[in-house]
């Protein structure tokens, strides 16, 4: 993908002209197409495509929708660090996207995001929309009063819970996507030696070693408590992947931005 190096002149006026903020070249799946081909056919590569669309596998199907490039034009007000907080990624990755020596932009100028507004949906599949009712569904169910003769056992639940929900250790803010093992060409072994096909209930997530170290126990809004215990080429920064046991929960899943504590 070509980078854009900006010219600075000493004394720029800056122009208010609008320009568009960002853009992405997709590509819808047709029947008998490989990654490879729709790499060569946009002058890409295999292994951009895989990244940019956070693929955990190289088998894709038709009409999934793959997006080629994803660039951000530089508006007037912008600052480096605006962007990277709106496309939820880190300063450092935009700046070793765009190979940026300091964090000095100019209006016009095209930056290079990777994994952002990332449209994976198989037909077959249900779409991240579809959660918002199943949410209000449970919340339905958890807001039904009980039966007398359990209420002591709920309550005890929901003192568990609330503990679990609240755990003692440094949080942090991340963007969570979610994976499974059981897929085609998935060896099912984390980098840390975990065989999730033995155990495809293990509460593993995936991790940037720099921000949560390998080994370390966490826990994950909405999942639990968890090991960080695999990696991905996708992972940098503030970004997670929770390992569930199948390809529906991880569509479930989606893109979420959750709080990870950090317990040991």
């Amino acid at each position: 993908m070509k980078k854009i190096v900006a010219a600075l002149v000493t004394g720029l006026v800056l122009s208010s002209a609008a320009v568009t903020t960002a853009s992405a070249e997709q590509h819808e799946v047709q029947s008998g197409e490989n990654l490879w081909d729709i790499a060569n056919e946009y002058n890409t590569t295999v292994d951009k495509l895989v990244q940019v669309n956070d693929l955990k596998t190289t088998v894709i199907q038709p009409k999934q929708t793959l997006y080629i490039n994803n660039t951000y034009v530089v508006q007037q007000g912008d600052t480096l660090l605006s962007i990277a907080k709106e496309h939820q990624v880190s300063l450092e990755e935009l700046k070793e996207w765009n190979d940026l020596d300091s964090e000095l932009i100019v209006i016009g100028q095209k930056l290079e995001i990777q994994g952002v507004a990332v449209d994976q949906t198989v037909s077959e599949a249900p779409k991240a929309k579809e959660e918002q009712p199943a949410a209000k569904k449970e919340e339905a169910q958890a807001t039904q009063p009980a039966p007398e003769q359990q209420t002591s056992s709920n309550k005890e639940d929901s003192s568990n819970k609330t503990k679990e929900q609240k755990p003692e250790g440094k949080t942090i803010s991340v963007t969570s996507t979610a994976y499974t093992a059981s897929c085609d060409g998935c060896s099912g072994v984390t980098a840390t030696g975990i065989d999730l096909n033995k155990d495809p209930n293990a509460k593993v997530i995936a991790v940037d070693p720099s921000v949560i170290p390998l080994g370390t126990k966490v826990h994950v809004e909405g999942y639990g408590y968890a090991i960080a215990g695999d990696t991905g080429g996708a992972i940098k920064g503030n970004k997670i992947d929770v390992h569930v046991p199948s390809k529906g929960e991880a569509t479930n899943w989606g893109v979420r931005t959750v709080n990870v504590t950090i317990v040991e």
